[in-house]
């Protein structure tokens, strides 16, 4: 059995994996500037997310990162995470996905999320879409 990339690594090991992921997903620029805003009081969550959602389960192998890309993104539509969803339909489009992609992604989202959350996911992607 293959072992995820992280698991039984230790926490600098994971941490280090989840950075490189963090970056490739995010970008430089979204990783630095989150980094700079860590305080004393943010600094144990940015840790775990860089170690735990990064390092752990985007590392994992069931899924390429444009899968996961498709399944955040409706994660985020469906809890009205708006400011993650801005910042995950951007990723997306470094992960691969298209923009026709991304729009059915949120047409399916209206669906089971219900259409006042698609419409605001649609005018985010719009904002979003737009940016140089």
């Amino acid at each position: 059995m293959t072992r995820p990339a992280g698991v039984g690594s230790s926490d600098k090991g994971r941490y280090d994996q989840g950075m490189t992921v963090r970056r490739a997903v995010l970008g430089d620029t979204h990783v630095d500037r989150s980094v700079a805003n860590t305080s004393e009081l943010t600094a144990d969550f940015q840790d775990f997310i860089t170690r735990v959602a990064w390092g752990d389960v985007w590392s994992r192998p069931g899924l390429d990162r444009r899968s996961r890309s498709v399944a955040v993104i409706t994660s985020l539509i469906a809890h009205g995470h708006h400011e993650e969803l801005a910042m995950h339909l951007r990723a997306g489009l470094r992960n691969g996905l298209t923009v026709e992609e991304i729009k059915e992604v949120i047409l399916q989202s209206a669906i089971y999320s219900g259409v006042p959350a698609a419409n605001t996911a649609f005018r985010i992607a719009a904002e979003v879409f737009a940016e140089p």
